[in-house]
């Protein structure tokens, strides 16, 4: 699935970094980097949850960079963080999306209302 995600605008990010804090990864990569069984937890994460954290097990900075761009690529997903070796993802379900995003330009006061 190489159908990428809209670009998303500042508060829009804001808004899934503070949803995404709390969680924890549920996908990591292991030894053999990025497998396709490993993609397929990751379509399953982001089909079930829309936003999710995965751990890029990897020591170069490099590697982990081009690994956490290759999974946006086949997923559709759209890098939203990336703190170390843990990388925040956001895809939205095709036909039930579940998190709600503020339109550009929205402040958080405005959501909170």
């Amino acid at each position: 699935m190489s159908n990428q995600s809209k670009p998303l605008g500042e508060a829009q990010k804001k808004h899934l970094k503070r949803l995404a804090h709390h969680r924890r990864p549920i996908v990591q990569t292991g030894a053999n980097g990025l497998t396709e069984a490993v993609l397929a937890e990751i379509e399953r994460g982001l089909n079930d949850h829309e936003l999710i954290k995965t751990r890029i097990v990897a020591d170069d900075r490099e590697e982990r960079s081009n690994m956490i761009a290759e999974i946006c690529e086949r997923t559709g997903a759209t890098l939203v963080q990336r703190i170390g070796h843990v990388a925040v993802l956001y895809r939205p379900h095709p036909e039930k999306p579940r998190i709600e995003l503020p339109g550009p330009g929205h402040s958080r006061r405005a959501l909170a209302s």
